[in-house]
């Protein structure tokens, strides 16, 4: 299969979709729970499926519908996940506050990291030696692989009106990603904030206190090493919430998706707005690019998901199978 292209959320199923056409090929069961999010290895052998809060292995060449490997070790919802660039590996997130890593051979994680909140999102940084994660209680944290120690404990200053969203007063980092020198993590009260993935510097204010003269929004601990900040900005508007952000694999891109049913693509150069994608009629949860960056599939409420040509602006395919919500997509269209 050239295309892969699944649909999961709160029916308890997976469909596997034809893109160009828009049949559903294949349906697996997810009885455990809702599907909160997938992910295809590199080799489009398997498909990875969070929910609450086992993860489950599926074979995609196998016309078994049963899960060849069941991941146990996490106590929460799993919120996100992805694999290694060999395919080997598979790391998550989730609310029962850790970030975990997991050797595809065995059924238990190899690695856990303590975020001290529950974990919205995670991402692996293309050098494959560091994860980065965003938490309910608004830090974002970048892991270092090979110490095991967090490196960089970052908490975005928020606006003045955004209403805090954890006991610590702060406001939930919804989303994390990062691509070769981009990391931005955004808030769920539609908050972008974006860094230099290539440079990071020693950062000394008062403990919890922002410097005297920053604008970009940044609140870090006394002798915390740090990112440069590049820019911040709102992506969707007062009163919205964000629900996931994700950078183009060509990097030249953003795309983030929200409660006011659009999803949005930025310039990762001026962060300026290229489009607005207004097509469903629910929230749109969740939204992955083709390879080459110039489709997106997007998921929503509204029980559908929509092939859309970035080209155009316009949507190209409807897919409408699902009973309920459908929360999240995942797609490899790669040729290698």
């Amino acid at each position: 299969m050239s295309v892969i292209l699944a649909t999961a959320g709160q029916d308890d199923k997976i469909r596997f979709w034809e893109a160009p056409s828009g049949v559903c090929s294949r349906i697996l069961r997810y009885a455990d729970s809702q599907v909160n999010c997938l992910e295809i290895t590199p080799d489009k052998q398997y498909l990875a499926a969070g929910g609450n809060p086992h993860i489950r292995l599926f074979e995609i060449n196998n016309a078994s519908n049963q899960s060849i490997l069941a991941l146990e070790g996490h106590t929460g919802n799993v919120t996100c996940l992805g694999f290694q660039r060999n395919g080997r590996y598979l790391y998550s997130s989730s609310e029962d506050g850790t970030v975990k890593l997991w050797d595809l051979r065995s059924p238990t994680y190899s690695r856990s990291f303590d975020s001290k909140g529950p974990v919205n999102s995670v991402a692996l940084h293309p050098n494959q030696s560091h994860i980065i994660s965003g938490d309910q209680n608004g830090s974002m944290k970048l892991w270092d692989l090979g110490s095991s120690k967090c490196i960089i404990d970052i908490v975005p200053e928020c606006s003045s009106n955004s209403i805090s969203t954890s006991s610590l007063g702060r406001v939930a980092i919804q989303s994390v990603d990062v691509s070769n020198d981009t990391l931005i993590a955004a808030n769920n009260h539609a908050e972008v904030f974006c860094y230099d993935a290539m440079k990071a510097s020693l950062h000394t204010p008062s403990p919890s206190t922002p410097d005297d003269n920053d604008t970009t929004g940044t609140t870090t601990t006394a002798s915390q090493q740090t990112l440069q900040p590049k820019a911040k900005f709102r992506a969707h508007s007062y009163g919205s919430y964000l629900l996931h952000a994700k950078i183009s694999p060509d990097g030249r891109s953003l795309v983030t998706t929200s409660s006011d049913q659009t999803a949005r693509l930025f310039d990762t150069t001026t962060w300026t707005i290229q489009q607005t994608l207004a097509q469903h009629s629910k929230w749109v949860w969740d939204a992955v690019f083709s390879a080459d960056s110039s489709y997106l599939v997007t998921a929503s409420s509204d029980r559908t998901a929509r092939l859309w040509n970035l080209r155009s602006g316009a949507p190209v395919r409807q897919y409408t199978d699902h009973n309920y919500a459908v929360t999240c997509v995942a797609l490899n269209d790669s040729s290698t």
